[in-house]
């Protein structure tokens, strides 16, 4: 199974203030052991909403908004893709994450072609499959 750990943003995160080498060492090597483990997929930091932009679709009709972005606590700072057995084996593993207090992770399943149930047919399920 598939999990992607998400990083919630913060204010910290959003002043663009890089982390301390201790957090980056740290972090770093948390990762390594992931993929040691062969449990990484991908794992990437995100730059600050004031370098992104959003794209909306409301009645048709296509928006542009530069960042930054209002609401902290709706925004990711990063993420991480892992395989694991289990959501228990995830969150164990992220407990270990040697993250800032404050910090928070959200951990949710992938989907995967087999969570669709009946709902498509084989050939669907193998071209979901092949582009997977």
């Amino acid at each position: 199974m598939r999990f992607m750990v998400l990083i919630r943003s913060n204010d910290r995160i959003e002043s663009g203030e890089p982390p301390t080498m201790e957090q980056i060492t740290a972090t770093v090597a948390f990762n390594e052991q992931l993929v040691k483990d062969g449990m990484a997929i991908a794992l990437e930091g995100l730059h600050p909403s004031k370098k992104g932009k959003r794209v909306t679709r409301r009645d048709g009709k296509v928006t542009v908004t530069d960042g930054p972005f209002a609401e902290t606590k709706e925004l990711i700072g990063g993420f991480w893709i892992v395989r694991a057995d289990s959501m228990e084996q995830v969150v164990e593993r992220f407990k270990q994450l040697p993250m800032p207090d404050g910090d928070v992770l959200e951990i949710r399943k992938v989907i995967e072609p087999e969570d669709f149930g009946e709902a498509i047919t084989p050939e669907l399920r193998e071209r979901i499959e092949a582009d997977w």
